[in-house]
C-alpha cells in the first residue's frame, strides 16, 4: 500500500510484493518441515499428537484457502509443512491466494 501511494505502478507492487511474500511462505513450509524432524518422535507417541497429525493430512489443503488471512495465514503455512503437505500443491494454493489478495488490494486504490 505504500508503494502504491507512492507512485510505484501497480503491476509493480503486484509483482513485488506477491513474489516476497510467496518467499516468506515458501520459508515457512521449510521451518515446519524442520520442525516436524525435530519434534516427530514426540508428536507421533502421543494420541492427541497422532490425531492432530492426521486431521492435518486430511483437512491441511482445505485449511490452506485461509491461509491468505493476516494473523492466521502464516501459522497455516508452518503447519503445512510440519504435516508435509505436497510442496507444488502447497506453493499452487497459498501462493495464488497471496497474489489474489495483493491484487484485490491494488485495485482498492
Amino acid at each position: 500500500m505504500a508503494a502504491l501511494a507512492n507512485d510505484m505502478s501497480p503491476l509493480s507492487a503486484l509483482v513485488f510484493a506477491s513474489c516476497g511474500n510467496i518467499l516468506a511462505i515458501i520459508v515457512n513450509y521449510f521451518l515446519g518441515l524442520l520442525l516436524f524432524e525435530k519434534t516427530k518422535a514426540k508428536l507421533l507417541a502421543s494420541s492427541i499428537g497422532t490425531k492432530a497429525y492426521r486431521y492435518g493430512h486430511k483437512y491441511g489443503y482445505f485449511a490452506l484457502l485461509f491461509s491468505w488471512l493476516p494473523i492466521i495465514g502464516d501459522p497455516l503455512t508452518l503447519v503445512a509443512g510440519v504435516v508435509r503437505l505436497e510442496f507444488v500443491w502447497f506453493v499452487l494454493i497459498a501462493g495464488s491466494l497471496r497474489v489474489l489478495r495483493y491484487y484485490v488490494l491494488t485495485l482498492m486504490l
